[in-house]
């Protein structure tokens, strides 16, 4: 397996060599994900198709979120699989033009034959950033009145009070609390 430090990979042999070769690498370079410069690392593995090569691979960033509930920034841990085709713009053999693929957002190999995973590789870490990503699992979020992160603490504000067409519910609460704790008691 070689070492890349690039995602941007001359595959002028791989397109000539026979279908179903493989090339393993393991890739390490900064990529601009979001607006700001992230170190991305993994492994990928191209193989040779009949019309194109075929990127296969699982890599790993760390990138800064804001909790959706506390508004705070912490680092998350980022990994996705990858698998793309990417179809060359030239035969290799005659070095004549092919035609341009039917999708147009297809990802290509240069006219120089470099495989360029840079665009790839952002588009599927955006696609894999949660949609209300969470500092941790029980984050407890601001409180409404004051915006105070209760994840650091209780705030001071006084309890809001009860809206009388919910009193009954809350003696219900209260009344199922105190049988439960009740039977936990008797259970000793």
């Amino acid at each position: 397996m070689l070492k890349l430090n690039t995602l941007q990979i001359n595959v002028a042999q791989l397109l000539k060599s026979d279908i179903g070769t493989t090339r393993a690498y393991v890739v390490e370079e900064e990529v601009d994900i979001a607006g700001k410069s992230r170190m991305v690392h993994g492994e990928v593995k191209l193989t040779r198709s009949d019309r194109s090569i075929l990127v296969k691979g699982r890599l790993h960033l760390e990138i800064e979120l804001t909790c959706s509930r506390c508004l705070s920034v912490f680092g998350y841990p980022l990994s996705f699989d990858i698998v793309e085709e990417f179809l060359p713009k030239i035969d290799i053999s005659t070095g004549h033009a092919l035609p341009p693929p039917e999708d147009d957002e297809a990802f290509t190999i240069t006219d120089r034959n470099i495989l360029d995973l840079i665009e790839a590789v952002r588009q599927y870490a955006l696609m894999a950033i949660p949609m209300k990503p969470l500092c941790r699992p029980n984050c407890t979020g601001l409180c409404p009145v004051c915006g105070c992160n209760l994840n650091r603490g209780a705030c001071s504000c006084p309890p809001e009070p009860i809206d009388p067409r919910w009193a009954k519910l809350r003696e219900l609460i209260s009344a199922d609390n105190k049988t439960l704790m009740n039977e936990r008691e008797g259970m000793k």
